[in-house]
Formats: C-alpha cells, sequence, structure tokens
C-alpha cells in the first residue's frame, strides 16, 4: 500500500534538480578544481598529441628496418633541431620584416586617406600603437636569434621540459599504448573497435597531409616571392605555412597581406603579387591538395567554413585550429553509424504504425 502511494520518478525528479542545486551553489569551488586538473593535465595531453602526430613517421621508419632507438633519434632530434633552426636563422628576418610589414600597413592607410579623402587616423593610431606593443613584447623574449630566459617565467620553461620528456616517453611507449587499447576494445565491442580504428586511420592521414602541405607552402610561397622580388618573401612563406592551420581563411590572410605591402612598394609589384596568390591558389587547390591528400579526407567547404566559424565561436582561436579535425571525426563518425541512424528511424516509424 505504502509503495504504491511513493512516486519514485518525483523523488527521483526532486533529488536530481537537489543534486543541480546544489552543484550551482558551490560552482566556484568546482570551477577551480576542474580549472586546475585542467591545467595539470594540459601539458601532458599536448604531448600525447604531438606524439601521436609524429608516431607515423616513427612507424614508417622502424617498417624500413631502422632500429627504434634510431628512429626515435631522428624523429626528436629533428623535431628539436628544427624548432632551434627556426629559432637561430629565420626569427631575426622575420622579425625585421615583421616590422617592415606592420609599416607598409600604415602607409597602405595613410595613401589610401589621402588620395581618397577617407579619415584613417584612428585606425592608423589603433594598429601602430597594436603593432609597437607586440614588437615590443616579441623583442623581450627573442634578441638576435636567441631566446631571451631572463624575462621568462620558471613555470613556461618548466612545461615546456615536461612537454618535451613526456612526448618522448610516449612516443617510445605509442606501440604499447596502441595495443593496449586494441586489445580493450576488442573485447568490450568489436563494432566500437572499428569504429576507433577508422577514426585514428582518419586522423593519421589528415596529420600526414597536413604536415606535408605545411612545409610544401613555406618552400613554394618563400621562393615565389623571393623570385619576383617581394622584401617580405620569408614572412609570408611563414605566414602560408602557419596558415594551413586555419582552413582557407589563413591563406586568405596572407593573400591580402602580400598584396597589400606590395601595393605600397609599386604598382608592378603588386600585380605580380596578385598574379602569385590567383595562380598559386588554383595550384594549391586543385593539384597540390588533391595529391598530398588523396581521396582522404575531403570535406565539403562549406562544411568547413561553418566548422570553422562554430570552433571559433564556443573555443576561440583554439576551436578554430582543430575546426577541421573536428569535422573530419564528425563526418566519418555519421558515415559509420548511418546504417544504425536509419535503421532506427525505420523502427520508430514501424512502432508508430503499429500502435
Amino acid at each position: 500500500m505504502i509503495k504504491n502511494r511513493i512516486d519514485f520518478k518525483l523523488i527521483n525528479f526532486v533529488l536530481m534538480v537537489l543534486a543541480v542545486y546544489l552543484i550551482y551553489q558551490t560552482r566556484d569551488f568546482w570551477i577551480g578544481t576542474i580549472s586546475l586538473i585542467f591545467n595539470i593535465l594540459l601539458p601532458f595531453f599536448i604531448a600525447f598529441v604531438i606524439a601521436y602526430a609524429f608516431y607515423p613517421i616513427v612507424k614508417k621508419l622502424t617498417d624500413k628496418n631502422v632500429p627504434k632507438g634510431l628512429a626515435m633519434f631522428l624523429v626528436v632530434g629533428g623535431a628539436i633541431g628544427i624548432v632551434i633552426l627556426i629559432f637561430a636563422l629565420i626569427t631575426p628576418t622575420i622579425m625585421s620584416q615583421l616590422t617592415s610589414l606592420f609599416n607598409g600597413i600604415i602607409s597602405f592607410l595613410r595613401e589610401l586617406s589621402s588620395d581618397y579623402n577617407i579619415n584613417f587616423k584612428d585606425i592608423q593610431n589603433t594598429l601602430s600603437i597594436g603593432f609597437n606593443n607586440a614588437l615590443e613584447k616579441i623583442g623581450t623574449y627573442i634578441s638576435n636569434g636567441a631566446i631571451s630566459f631572463i624575462g621568462v617565467s620558471i613555470d613556461y620553461i618548466s612545461k615546456i621540459f615536461i612537454i618535451l620528456a613526456s612526448f618522448i616517453y610516449f612516443l617510445a611507449d605509442m606501440d604499447k599504448i596502441r595495443e593496449f587499447i586494441k586489445e580493450y576494445l576488442i573485447r568490450r565491442s568489436k563494432k566500437i573497435y572499428n569504429y576507433v580504428a577508422l577514426i585514428d586511420d582518419e586522423m593519421r592521414k589528415y596529420i600526414v597531409g597536413f604536415m606535408k602541405i605545411v612545409v610544401i607552402s613555406f618552400f613554394e610561397y618563400t621562393v615565389v616571392y623571393t623570385l619576383i622580388g617581394h622584401p617580405n618573401a620569408l614572412m609570408l612563406g611563414t605566414l602560408a605555412a602557419l596558415g594551413n592551420l586555419i582552413p582557407y581563411f589563413g591563406g586568405i590572410f596572407t593573400n591580402i597581406v602580400a598584396a597589400i605591402t606590395a601595393f605600397v612598394i609599386s604598382p608592378a609589384l603588386f600585380i605580380k603579387t596578385c598574379i602569385v596568390f590567383v595562380v598559386f591558389s588554383a595550384v594549391d587547390g586543385y593539384i597540390i591538395n588533391p595529391f598530398v591528400y588523396g581521396n582522404s579526407n575531403q570535406v565539403h567547404p562549406l562544411v568547413v567554413i561553418i566548422s570553422v566559424f562554430a570552433g571559433g565561436a564556443l573555443l576561440g582561436v583554439l576551436g578554430i585550429v582543430i575546426s577541421l579535425p573536428v569535422a573530419i571525426i564528425a563526418i566519418a563518425t555519421f558515415k559509420y553509424f548511418k546504417n544504425d541512424i536509419m535503421n532506427m528511424n525505420k523502427k520508430r516509424k514501424r512502432y508508430k504504425i503499429i500502435r
């Protein structure tokens, strides 16, 4: 009798509301705890992602009978060497070209203001202040191509070493980690294992293709802009390489910067620059990118644009950077579970008809 009088659904609902209320009232504690855990785990997560990205290179070397220790040394040493080379050789040139680039944009706005009687004074002042502050901050950390450790906090240095050490350990044990995950998923569900294997294959293709595109873009645009006499060729090549982190819009930004700086220098250089980015944008889009990525990771441009805007709105710069990988994972997930979703819809329709 008593059991029939008690509404357990109502009690569960009240308890759930009470739990949500208590969590809300103690939100400062939970937010602080989650933030602390996130800060602790973030370096290890970054290290794992880097190790995951470099693992295909180690795997390819070991498949060619290169000893694993030597393969690890080549990959890790090569990555560290490239970073040191960038800071030691390229950074001073980029710094000087960055200053020239900023001055060129200011000169471009000043010429538009005088030729077409448009008031860009506020924009010029804002850009000048912003550029000077940016150069001043960069200059405090970089001097003559070497990192100035004086102004760098111990916290950042320690995190860099933690990421580097964790990256090496993750990379060394990546075979064991992958084998453990494989055996665990096979025991749990073969379908889930096949899904994770599909996502892993898609990410591998994306990462390998992305690395190739970054290297190709850097040399391609640096050489081409050098040949046409653009004074900011190295800077533009670096921007073109980094622009691959932001699908479509990164390349557009690089082309706009190249055109503005060329316009300030001379009309002839401006025309050459326009020809370069029109021709090579088509070459990248229709020849190089399809050749590198093959038939995989082909995402519709509209999906990429929506992903970029959504990622930027949700997570800012980080969301923009990870927008394309997330879009690739979402598309692969939908395709893999498409039949299950269709079958569920059919069952629901049959159930409605029978009822």
